[in-house]
């Protein structure tokens, strides 16, 4: 668990599984315009999310105010999603998700982020990751260029 005095976070939850759903959707909409339409309908993520994200991955939601505001989904040490919901960005509550995130990767972690995608570059390389590849966009479903950035704690390659 952690707190910044209002926040707090915890493992997610099936019950949690629309409301992450809402936060995706929500979320990659506001944030990255350049995406190509949504395919899939909220109730369609939320079965995504209940019966796939949640069974493969270490999953945590930030909850505020008793709402979850932000999800992250760790798979082994790739860090899949997180993603807040828009109006609580720049908050601190993905430095906390992310924090956590790294406490259960004690080898480090990495993440695939488009490449036009430069607030997500910024906060990540402001929390210690860099690039370690770049793609142009065959590995992702979007098709759009994206790169590889790693985090590996002190001490450890």
């Amino acid at each position: 668990m952690s707190d910044d005095g209002g926040t707090r976070i915890r493992c997610a939850q099936e019950a949690d599984a629309a409301v992450i759903a809402r936060i995706h959707l929500t979320s990659r909409s506001a944030t990255m315009p350049y995406l190509p339409p949504q395919q899939h309908s909220h109730e369609q993520v939320t079965r995504w999310i209940r019966d796939v994200l949640l069974k493969r991955c270490r999953t945590w939601v930030a909850v505020r105010d008793a709402g979850i505001v932000g999800y992250a989904a760790l798979d082994d040490d790739m860090l899949d999603h997180l993603y807040l919901r828009p109006d609580v960005r720049r908050r601190g509550i993905g430095t906390l998700l992310l924090d956590e995130v790294r406490r259960h990767s004690p080898d480090g972690v990495s993440l695939h982020v488009f490449q036009q995608n430069t607030d997500a570059r910024a906060f990540y390389e402001r929390h210690g990751f860099s690039v370690v590849d770049t793609s142009d966009g065959e590995r992702n479903m979007e098709n759009l260029p994206d790169m590889t950035l790693r985090w590996t704690p002190s001490g450890t390659r």
